[in-house]
């Protein structure tokens, strides 16, 4: 190996644990990203620091308990023995004396210093959404160059296998034909409410859900490959009732909370709560905490109003993030704001410490509000 290719890295606990039981370290990024270095588990930001004191690599070096020659650092043991030398006669202690020539393979003088940082996700929901699915009619205007397999998206996007897992649930990512795909939001919502419709239809019980009775109904609607997808995103097998299956409530709410938050136009706060009620299956209650990340409460005015703000749109530059969201509503709670920056946290730098450096808080009735520092 070439001496100017040998870098030094700094491996934390999970890092070194995962060499040692064989696995790989995969570094990731293109032309225009900061390298990141991924275990199959976590991601870390990879940067350049400086050594103090300079780091020569020797192999094969032999350390002071191999070569010396006193009787309490036993060269047999390689190691300290006070026992061994009180016991043994000083004269069966016999060490020769060799120099032995070593090469300096490196001087070292700076290092990679790693930092564990969150999945970088948006690449997933950009290359997506250059193809996203909106029905066999439509497929003839799809770029099949843009669209990826598993395996060439996970090498593109910054984070590791487990976490591009997790993405790619979030992002409601599905394989279709070999290649990963994300459905248009019209068309998705359509083929959902095909399938919530077949709870009335059939009487089912929230928590009883058919699997192979849902494919059949909506057999010639849409590609069983989608419905396939879809069910696997939307529900959850029920406890208890093997064969069965419930709609997760929270990722229903959302799908049909956005279909009804259009960019661009406000609703007043009881009027959205109870349209978007109405539109969710018997049984299901909508929540506040399921707009998470997808739309804001606006309380400063004479009506509280929701609006459409989906975190995936913002820019991932935190300055031009915090101005977009203080210029969308100008006091946020530190509950309110989190989703929109918990991406830029690290397992040492929490949301309360970013809201420090980048907002200004006050306090009014007790409540805790943060504006903007500008």
């Amino acid at each position: 190996m070439d001496d100017d290719n040998l870098k030094l890295l700094e491996l934390d606990t999970h890092m070194h644990q995962q060499i040692r039981l064989g696995q790989k370290l995969y570094f990731k990024g293109g032309h225009n990203e900061k390298v990141v270095l991924c275990t199959e588990e976590k991601t870390y930001d990879v940067k350049g620091a400086e050594i103090s004191n300079s780091l020569l690599l020797v192999p094969d070096l032999k350390f002071a308990a191999a070569t010396s020659t006193s009787p309490l650092k036993s060269p047999r043991a390689g190691t300290s023995s006070l026992e061994t030398s009180l016991n043994d006669d000083d004269d069966d202690i016999s060490v020769d004396r060799a120099l032995e020539q070593r090469k300096v393979l490196k001087i070292f003088h700076e290092y990679f210093e790693c930092r564990e940082i969150r999945p970088r996700y948006r690449k997933i929901y950009e290359l997506l959404q250059l193809t996203r699915y909106s029905g066999p009619e439509n497929e003839e205007y799809i770029d099949r160059k843009l669209l990826f397999t598993y395996d060439q998206l996970l090498d593109t996007v910054q984070c590791s296998r487990k976490q591009f897992d997790e993405g790619l649930i979030q992002f409601r990512a599905m394989e279709f034909e070999g290649r990963m795909r994300v459905l248009e939001c019209e068309y998705e919502m359509r083929i959902v409410n095909f399938m919530l419709g077949l709870l009335s239809e059939n009487s089912w019980a929230l928590d009883e859900v058919e699997y192979e009775e849902t494919l059949s109904a909506l057999e010639g609607i849409a590609p069983t490959e989608i419905v396939k997808g879809l069910f696997r995103i939307y529900t959850t097998p029920t406890v208890g009732k093997e064969g069965k299956y419930t709609y997760k409530e929270s990722l229903v709410s959302r799908i049909i909370a956005q279909n009804i938050l259009q960019p661009e136009l406000k609703f007043r706060k009881d009027e959205f709560m109870s349209t978007w009620q109405e539109a969710l299956p018997e049984g299901m209650r909508c929540d506040e905490q399921f707009l998470r990340g997808l739309g804001i409460i606006d309380r400063e005015g004479i009506t509280p109003c929701i609006r459409s703000l989906v975190e995936e749109l913002l820019p991932t530059n935190i300055h031009d993030r915090m101005r977009i969201l203080f210029k969308n509503k100008a006091r946020w709670t530190k509950e309110e704001m989190e989703p929109y920056i918990e991406c830029f946290t690290t397992p040492t730098l929490s949301v309360s410490t970013l809201l420090a450096k980048h907002a200004r808080s006050l306090t009014e009735n007790g409540v805790r509000y943060f504006v903007s520092k500008h």
